[in-house]
């Protein structure tokens, strides 16, 4: 398929409070270096490359990570890598995209990318980017969903019709629901067609636009009153009105109350939204004790444990634990509540000490 009229948006803007004390405001979660010698973003952008040449990207971040990911992407033109200016979750966030890429091109067909997760099998990924934006190009607004793997209770899913098997072609949808109970994320697992939102999704910039002037009514005027992008007073009116959008996803404001959706099925991609410091250690290389280790280490009858620091860490009796060593903060914990360092960072914000956020 040609990249005419097509465009990607890599939504770069979290925090990655659950990486603490290695993601902070200036180098948060995406634009690390978990897996190899590339960034989170930087593979993000890599595995578009077949599909979305660099000129096609547009990245949407926070003035706290916009430098650094210019520096990371020089490929990508600097003008396309937009800081919001406040925080207001992601429906406002790619309906700003949705708008300044309509204005350039009101052909445009634009997918939503996350930068933060990891794809294994990138081949067999792009082979599901093409009929998504053909499908996309064609009207309806376009799903990604991921064959669960476990019964997942920290993601939503959508629900395609009994008896769907994975492959590249887009089926209808018959909704979404959130993230479930343990007893029926067992059932959605059982049933065979719930798949985890994976939070990819395709669409013609029109169509997203007149969805938000149905459903979210206000931010759509808001985003509708700014001048056209590169207009001198494009910055400045943005930072006016976007504080006054709605403060919510788009899967609230859109995808749950929209008719015309359409979901692709995905098998085993090797895909994996990174969600915490335990996300990384399955995903990386472990030695026969079941310790993966990103430092110099001597262990001693410890098992299960992930490492992470410059120092030389010995590892004497213990098991399951996540150890990740900076200059000025060190994390200890249990490998079961990872999930639990984002409550630090608050305390951390409670006490005021900005030096470690």
């Amino acid at each position: 398929m040609p990249a005419n009229h097509l465009y990607g948006l890599i939504v770069a803007g979290g925090r990655g409070t659950r990486f603490w004390p290695r993601s902070r405001r200036n180098r948060a979660k995406q634009v690390l270096k978990f897996f190899g010698d590339r960034s989170l973003i930087q593979q993000t952008a890599d595995r578009l490359k077949p599909v979305l040449p660099p000129d096609r990207l547009w990245i949407l971040t926070n003035d706290h990570l916009r430098e650094e990911i210019v520096r990371q992407l020089p490929e990508i033109p600097k003008r396309q890598i937009l800081a919001e200016p406040a925080q207001r979750n992601t429906a406002p966030a790619i309906g700003l995209a949705a708008h300044i890429l309509h204005s350039i091109d009101p052909e445009a067909v634009m997918g939503v990318f996350p930068a933060d997760h990891v794809i294994a099998r990138p081949r067999d990924y792009v082979r599901l980017l093409r009929p998504a934006f053909r499908t996309a190009r064609e009207g309806k607004i376009v799903v990604l969903g991921i064959q669960p793997r476990w019964a997942e209770t920290g993601y939503g899913y959508i629900e395609f019709p009994a008896g769907v098997k994975p492959g590249p072609a887009p089926v209808e949808t018959l909704g979404f629901r959130e993230k479930p109970d343990p007893e029926t994320a067992a059932r959605f697992l059982a049933a065979g067609n719930f798949y985890w939102n994976a939070g990819m999704f395709f669409w013609r910039t029109s169509v997203l636009l007149d969805a938000l002037r149905r459903f979210l009514p206000k931010t759509a005027t808001l985003l509708a009153s700014l001048p056209a992008f590169g207009h001198r007073r494009f910055a400045a009116r943005l930072k006016e009105v976007f504080p006054k959008c709605e403060n919510i996803s788009i899967d609230y404001a859109v995808l749950e109350r929209a008719s015309n959706v359409a979901g692709i099925a995905a098998g085993d991609i090797g895909w994996n939204d990174v969600g915490s410091w335990n996300a990384v250690y399955e995903l990386e290389r472990r030695d026969a004790s079941g310790n993966a280790l990103r430092a110099t280490a001597l262990i001693d009858g410890s098992t299960g444990n992930y490492v992470h620091a410059e120092k030389l860490v010995a590892l004497i009796g213990v098991k399951d634990l996540i150890v990740v060593d900076t200059p000025d903060a060190l994390l200890i914990a249990d490998r079961s509540r990872a999930q639990q360092v984002g409550e630090i960072v608050k305390r951390l914000e409670k006490s005021g000490r900005e030096d470690l956020l």
